[in-house]
């Protein structure tokens, strides 16, 4: 499939996203890179000393600026999704390839993030449970905490946002209070070793770029809660949380690596994360040093593989939208998840944790992000006249020194580090290369799209049984493991019991999360969403909606209401609904389930259907009653019953009615209606008719028999014969049941009349054979061009055209010319029956060699030189008078007795001549010289 179509495909198939998180989550993910400062200072103050400081001063201002500056993308750009790396494309959007590295050497350092997360938690953990005795396999570890995360976010609920900022609050609330404290404890305490060191070691610019080069690994992460903007509630206030985030920076990133700087002096701490931050803690939080300094670990873990599992599907999620990668990763299912996006972020995963070379990864990882934001500030300085760049110039000086900065420092952590990461990103483009052009079904987007589409809803009718049995084996584990930790802790001698306890409070939660993500959160959230659509159809529905408690009172009100009261809906609660509807009585319990209630208002009366139906609860009763007005067909049936000489007159005002009150379409459904519930039990009686006039055929054969052979029936026979007539009932009844068929049909005339009338739009638009049409038709009409009494035969005479396949509504075509061929068989008919044949001269018809004076349809066709088909369809009958050919394609116009017609046929075809085939259909006549109708239609309708 070519890139193109990928394209299209990926951006038919691919919704935005529903702005479903609250700005208080975003932030959280916002604090992510704040928490994960606790992981990387140990190192660089190992490498460093006290002159790490002049590290992190540099680097905290840049990711300051940063800050500000993504604020004001964010801002311009309110619906991307992903943001810096997104926001990047968008400033290189003239250099594509350079834009697309960006986007993913940003996506790597984050996929990274959580492999290393992944292994320090499994380190921690292995240290600990070794103390207790306990042994637990490495791959176990490494592939539970790879995909707990992933198992919340593939849930499709918002837990994984919730269950990150529930433990993101108290973290982040740890470590300010581990800055501030510390740095107040080394500035008032007087057991303190000094706020300044009495000496300062030297650095090397070589040291500096390549520690300034790892320290971007946070400072410049710190940007994070832009990424959520796309589908935040309040998204400017996501992006304002940018400021706040940034002026946390020095206190933690500065404020924090001068306590461990003064504090975790032991050369023997080297660079082991617990150890040093739990020392610098130690002086000031005592005992309590070493719990907090391992929830804090754990939380940096934690947190940080969440906020991986959020943010890299939202930045593959606008890469495809945006064209740079294939379209299949920005498919998103009904409830959010983006599965395709998520499963690649996995593989990532895994190809990292498969490494397991902590070390090399951070370095592989954070040369593609640091060339990321290297590009970032590029695409700054060639958009420095965009208004949305902030500081175009101070841009460029960053961007010349990160250049600088990548050289060196990353010569400095490894030349062949440094060709990996930068080569990377690219093998990861390969890979989007190999997705695109691959005919894989699961490469694709339609393949996703149907899968959401046609997957069914699994619905466990009795969940209560699930959701205990899924309690009580939570209980009898917690129990198991809390007994088998006691157990364990009573044989240590060692006190380090409540680290391990922090990891598994922690670790505990997000598997408890995970395990409600796909038992009980499905349901909540499914019924929260049936509860929006309950109250959106409540608020939208153009009837009126009321529930009302077990005495009538109303209690809640749709603002449908007020136009069927013409007050407000707070103004109706805490009345009683016959205030407004006397007929009903006191309690709705009385009141029946469908009635018809008139309605007294503003001088006018309006008839309501009222529907009732009883709303159960455990404590109370209540009721909701639904109001659909139907005045207006209430007018509309009042109008049907009268006869049909009043219908015809007051049916003429209704259309001139309708047509200028645009109420055309109701009438038409009305009609159609009362139509199809006539046809139904017409055609029973007439499809029966027949039967009957057997049936009784054969009695009557059978009763003759009996009085030709039994002459002198018995004394109680004769008197029942005379008392009924029974002469006169044998030669009535067959008078009786051919009056019965004819009435029939004359019902059933009518019914298809109002049928074809209000069903125009039914048929099919298609090319067929005009001329099989019209034979079709003369077929059906073929009894009535047969000799009857007093009648001669009507002779038709074909004078076919050489016709091509017509594009039209071919039963919508017949029905016209079933109409016109049974009005001129009329006029024959009508013209011979009255003794109204006029002269030969008067009555001649010239037709090209030879006169023609009996009675006569004539049917032509031809194709003219401008592609227009003309069908003539004419009769030698008496004419029509000019006055009456003006009011011809009226409806409801007939010249036809009573009983005769419903005035409806040229109406219809006018119709369709003219409006559904783009014609003209015309009437030439004078009286005594014949009628005749020509239809002009185009051969091929024009495309709409």
């Amino acid at each position: 499939m070519s890139h193109s179509a990928h394209s299209t495909l990926g951006q038919s198939s691919s919704p935005r996203l529903t702005r479903s998180l609250s700005a208080v989550e975003s932030w959280g993910f916002g604090l992510t890179a704040h928490i994960s400062w606790t992981a990387l200072v140990p190192a660089i103050h190992a490498a460093l000393g006290s002159q790490a400081i002049f590290v992190w001063i540099p680097a905290v201002i840049f990711g300051m600026l940063l800050n500000y500056q993504v604020k004001s993308l964010g801002m311009h750009f309110i619906n991307v999704a992903g943001g810096t790396p997104n926001y990047a494309t968008k400033l290189l959007q003239n250099y594509p390839g350079l834009a697309r590295y960006a986007a993913i050497g940003y996506l790597l350092n984050w996929v990274s993030y959580l492999s290393v997360n992944t292994i320090v938690l499994r380190d921690l953990i292995k240290v600990n449970l070794e103390a207790l005795g306990i042994v637990c396999p490495d791959i176990f570890l490494d592939i539970s905490f790879t995909l707990l995360p992933f198992i919340v976010a593939f849930s499709g609920t918002r837990a994984l946002s919730i269950l990150h900022l529930f433990f993101v609050i108290p973290a982040f609330g740890l470590l300010m209070t581990f800055c501030i404290q510390g740095l107040g404890w080394l500035a008032f305490s007087p057991v303190s070793p000094g706020f300044f060191p009495s000496s300062w070691s030297s650095l090397s610019f070589v040291d500096w770029a390549k520690w300034f080069f790892f320290v971007t690994y946070a400072t410049y992460s710190c940007e994070t809660a832009s990424s959520f903007v796309a589908d935040s509630r309040h998204p400017t206030q996501t992006l304002r949380f940018l400021n706040v985030a940034a002026w946390m920076m020095p206190p933690i990133f500065w404020g924090g690596s001068w306590v461990v700087m003064r504090l975790a002096t032991n050369p023997n701490l080297k660079d082991n994360a617990f150890l040093n931050l739990a020392a610098a803690s130690q002086p000031f939080w005592g005992r309590f040093a070493g719990v907090s300094v391992s929830f804090l670990l754990v939380a940096a873990c934690l947190l940080g593989s969440a906020t991986v599992v959020s943010n890299c599907p939202r930045i593959l999620y606008q890469l495809a939208l945006d064209n740079h990668i294939s379209p299949v990763f920005s498919v998103v299912s009904r409830r959010g998840v983006f599965v395709p996006a998520l499963t690649l972020t996995l593989v990532l995963c895994l190809i990292y944790l498969i490494w397991g070379d902590v070390a090399r990864i951070v370095a592989v990882g954070n040369i593609g992000w640091f060339v990321s934001f290297l590009l970032l500030h590029l695409g700054l300085w060639l958009g420095r006249d965009r208004p949305e760049v902030l500081f175009p110039r101070i841009s460029l000086g960053i961007l010349l020194l990160e250049v600088v900065v990548l050289l060196v420092g990353g010569f400095a952590w490894g030349w062949l580090n440094l060709l990996i990461g930068l080569l990377f990103p690219i093998g990861v483009m390969g890979i989007d290369a190999v997705i695109r052009r691959v005919n894989f079904p699961a490469f694709h987007p339609d393949w996703w799209m149907r899968r959401y589409r046609t997957r069914p809803v699994v619905i466990i009718k009795d969940s209560v049984i699930l959701q205990v049995s899924i309690l009580i084996f939570l209980l009898c584990s917690a129990v198991a493991v809390g007994w088998l930790f006691g157990v364990k802790l009573n044989k240590v001698a060692t006190a380090g019991g409540e680290n391990i306890f922090v990891v598994l409070l922690m670790s505990v939660a997000f598997v408890g999360v995970a395990i409600a993500c796909w038992t009980s959160l499905p349901q909540v959230v499914a019924i929260a969403e049936a509860r929006e659509a309950a109250e959106h159809l409540f608020t939208v529905a153009q009837d009126g909606i009321l529930v009302v408690d077990n005495r009538g009172i109303i209690q809640q009100a749709n603002p449908a209401t007020k136009s069927f009261f013409g007050v407000n809906p707070s103004e109706l609660r805490g009345n009683h609904l016959n205030k407004w509807l006397p007929a009903l009585v006191y309690y709705p319990d009385q009141w029946t389930k469908r009635s018809e209630q008139i309605l007294i208002g503003n001088g006018k009366n309006r008839t309501l259907e009222v529907s009732i139906s009883d709303r159960p609860h455990r404590d109370f009763q209540e009721y909701v009653v639904i109001l659909h007005d139907i005045t207006q067909r209430k007018q509309a049936e009042q109008i049907l019953r009268y006869s049909e000489a009043q219908l015809r007159q007051e049916a003429k005002q209704l259309v001139s009615q309708l047509v200028h009150s645009e109420k055309m379409s109701s009438l038409g459904q009305l009609v159609a209606g009362v139509a199809h519930e006539i046809n139904n039990p017409i055609n029973f009686i007439s499809g029966n008719v027949g039967y009957a006039n057997q049936y009784i055929q054969d009695l009557l054969r059978l009763l003759q028999l009996y009085q030709k052979n039994y002459p002198n029936p018995v004394k109680e026979i004769q008197q029942e014969t005379e008392a009924i007539d029974l002469d006169f009932l044998i030669a009535d009844l067959p008078n009786l049941l051919n009056s019965m068929t004819v009435g029939a049909e004359r019902i059933t005339e009518i019914v298809l009349s109002l049928r074809n009338f209000s069903r125009l739009d039914d048929a099919e638009m298609k090319a067929v054979n005009i001329h099989e049409g019209i034979d079709n038709t003369l077929m059906i009409l073929e009894h009535r061009l047969k000799p009857k009494s007093n009648n001669q035969t009507i002779e038709v005479i074909k004078e076919y055209g050489d016709l091509p396949l017509v594009e039209c509504y071919a039963g919508q075509l017949n029905q016209v010319f079933m109409n016109l061929l049974a009005n001129a068989i009329d006029a024959l008919e009508e013209a011979v029956e009255n003794g109204l044949a006029v002269s030969e001269a008067e009555r001649e018809w010239e037709v090209g060699e030879k006169a023609l004076s009996t009675p006569q349809i004539r049917i032509q066709t031809k194709l003219t030189s401008e592609n227009q088909v003309v069908i003539c369809i004419g009769d030698n009958g008496i004419g029509i008078p000019e006055k009456v050919q003006k009011q011809l394609f009226e409806p409801f116009f007939t010249t036809k007795p009573v009983n005769k017609g419903t005035g409806l046929g040229l109406s219809i075809s006018h119709q369709i001549i003219t409006q559904k085939h783009q014609g003209k259909l015309q009437c030439i006549s004078a009286p005594g010289k014949g009628t005749e109708f020509v239809i002009v239609i185009p051969l091929n309708q024009p495309a709409i």
